[in-house]
């Protein structure tokens, strides 16, 4: 079951739950503090993870340098 961020528009109030796609299309989900049903979608943004991409050094630098050829 998907699970989704919501917030509830009478109360204001934001709760994530795991449901149905049946149940949050037809919304059948309640608000956990006010039981209204009028939700609304929450959207997060998941973290993100950079990683430094590093060029494979050439066992022959010492030789030709930094305008190697040898690692491609």
């Amino acid at each position: 079951m998907p699970f989704y961020h919501l917030r509830c528009v009478p109360c204001d109030k934001e709760f994530s739950i795991s449901a149905s796609i049946a149940d949050k299309t037809e919304n059948r989900i309640l608000c956990p503090e006010c039981g209204a049903q009028e939700l609304e979608t929450v959207y997060k943004t998941a973290p993100a993870y950079i990683r430094e991409r590093k060029e494979p050094s050439c066992p022959n630098q010492h030789i030709c340098g930094a305008g190697c050829h040898h690692s491609k």
